[in-house]
């Protein structure tokens, strides 16, 4: 291949992702058997729509050569070890000893994680701008996943035993697995039949006390004598169901508050459909946190309490203290963010969706009315991570004929939630692309201009060590921004995983530093940290109680009038 074909793929294949993966996996095919051929690779784009002007890439020749010449060494080694000895695949998709013990194939998955390597370290060859390279890192990732002769039948030696010795029963399992899915709209992560939100998620015992079109707030009924006198209501994310704060007895973190002698309360959000396609980012600041913190002031009879965002929710949530304080109200005595971006400069992954003409797109698409489908969101998040959350259950369920285990994150993962598109496509431009939440007197929200500095509230700040949504850095970033007492706590795993933690499980870890101090940097804070075992529940809970003032009897009665009994109606309405 010369510098010119490669730097000619390689502006196609970034040209072609973000357009949608199909049409890209099509297009980079098409390159392929073109340049197999010994064809002209301008000959496999004649026909197809003209893309959109892009960073161009350009490639250093030698270095290019020297990557070529790497590849025929290791592939000449290869075929050589292949025909003296048995290969070691280390890749967990080829561990099977069915792999390992068929010559073909396992030359075959051995070969394709050279290509793939070669590949990826092509793209890192790339000479261009960040962005242009990221979304170039992306698009090959995504294809060298799709690619993998696991994900099919006709070269996955694991599934052709397995039919073999259950005489084609895990094919027809598999093939029932298929329509399954097709059925439902997505591919199974989990065991969905296992659960139910009512029956054995979301159980927690409490009631609805006030509703309207955008949510319903929860109130849960007391387990202890006493509870502090300053209430905690939890904000999840809109772009997903509260119940990943009270997923089962064992993990809720609602339930582990409770415990503790909290009077907690939670956000319901409604699974928006037709009626709210002109809802805005102002509609759910005004009509939802807003109104929920008023709504719970006057049930508990303080007027301070503790707020709790989580991700998308935490960044709502600290809009809505700034409103209230351009009105001269602090209701907030501690706040805390869990996975939550204030500061949105590094988005991580996340970035190589974001540009000016993608966001005007969306505003003409529906930035007046219309819905962003949670289907498409909680795709485009898989695919973040695609052979975890994608190609190994498509080899599973379909080639294997299996039933992935029943995991109650995954079924959550999976209960998808609508978006309005005006609150959607103001959110990208406000956050993702212009990053003006953070910055004084810039945006105007419910009348008010937003100054995130004029919060008075304590800060409990949460981030992930592995976080690919929301990463590490941007999380920290808030204890550059918000002016109370603050203490940041990071976390061992994942944006999920390292949110629910319970201290009973004795997993993971989490980092502290005591001196108080917030250097500009996250490195800097960490070599100043120190590693603790095990949850972080167990120190935020006594950061809570230090601002939840005196403990007084736990009510015998809900403190509103009773709708129906938690979880509420809002939580079940599923795609």
């Amino acid at each position: 291949m010369s510098t010119n074909q490669a730097t000619q793929f390689w502006q196609e294949m970034l040209n072609q992702a973000p357009q949608g993966m199909a049409a890209w996996m099509e297009q980079s095919q098409n390159w392929l058997r073109a340049m197999q051929q010994g064809m002209n690779p301008a000959g496999a784009t004649q026909g197809a729509a003209p893309a959109p002007e892009m960073p161009q890439l350009s490639f250093d020749p030698g270095k290019l050569m020297d990557l070529q010449r790497d590849y025929l060494r290791q592939a000449t080694e290869l075929w050589n070890q292949c025909l003296h000895t048995r290969l070691e695949l280390k890749d967990r998709r080829f561990k099977s000893d069915a792999w390992g013990k068929n010559s073909v194939a396992s030359f075959t998955a051995a070969m394709y994680l050279l290509n793939s390597r070669t590949l990826m370290a092509m793209a890192e060859l790339a000479e261009g701008d960040a962005k242009a390279k990221a979304r170039l890192r992306f698009a090959v990732e995504q294809w060298v996943s799709a690619a993998s002769p696991s994900n099919f039948l006709a070269f996955n030696a694991e599934a052709q035993k397995k039919a073999i010795e259950t005489h084609g029963e895990s094919l027809a399992k598999g093939v029932a697995n298929m329509l399954h899915d097709l059925r439902q709209g997505h591919v199974s992560m989990t065991d969905e039949s296992q659960f139910e939100v009512g029956k054995n998620l979301a159980i927690t015992e409490g009631a609805v006390i006030f509703e309207n079109e955008f949510f319903q707030l929860i109130e849960y009924k007391p387990t202890t004598e006493k509870v502090y006198e300053r209430p905690l209501l939890l904000v999840p994310p809109s772009i997903n169901k509260f119940y990943i704060l009270d997923l089962q007895p064992k993990n809720s973190f609602a339930r582990y508050a409770i415990e503790q002698g909290q009077h907690v309360f939670l956000m319901s959000w409604r699974n928006p459909d037709a009626s709210l396609e002109r809802a805005t980012w102002e509609d759910y600041i005004e009509q939802g946190i807003i109104k929920a913190i008023h709504t719970v002031q006057e049930a508990s009879g303080s007027k301070k309490l503790n707020v709790l965002g989580f991700c998308v929710g935490g960044a709502m949530l600290t809009c809505a203290l700034a409103v209230l304080a351009a009105r001269g109200e602090q209701p907030a005595a501690g706040l805390t963010l869990l996975t939550t971006m204030l500061n949105y400069a590094d988005t991580g992954i996340l970035d190589i969706f974001i540009d000016e003409p993608t966001v005007r797109y969306r505003e003409m698409q529906m930035g007046d009315a219309g819905m962003m489908r949670g289907q498409d969101l909680a795709s485009t998040f898989s695919f973040l991570r695609p052979n975890e959350l994608v190609w190994n259950y498509v080899a599973g369920n379909y080639l294997m004929g299996e039933m992935p285990a029943a995991f109650d994150i995954l079924y959550w993962n999976s209960d998808s939630t609508n978006l309005p598109g005006p609150f959607y496509a103001w959110y990208l431009r406000n956050t993702y692309l212009e990053n003006n939440l953070m910055v004084p007197g810039k945006l105007t929200v419910c009348g008010e201009k937003v100054d995130l500095t004029t919060i008075k509230a304590d800060a409990y700040i949460y981030g992930s060590r592995e976080d690919h949504i929301v990463p590490i850095g941007s999380a920290y970033a808030s204890t550059q921004i918000l002016t109370g007492d603050k203490r940041f706590v990071m976390g061992a795993s994942g944006h999920i995983a390292g949110v629910v933690n319970p201290p009973a499980a004795k997993k993971r870890s989490h980092w502290l530093r005591e001196d108080g101090t917030f250097p500009e940097s996250l490195q800097e804070w960490v070599a100043g940290a120190t590693e603790m075992p095990g949850s972080w529940w167990d120190d935020w809970v006594k950061w809570l109680a230090a601002r939840s003032g005196k403990q007084i009897a736990a009510p015998k009665d809900y403190a509103g009038k009773v709708i129906e009994p938690a979880p509420g109606r809002y939580v079940k309405v599923r795609l």
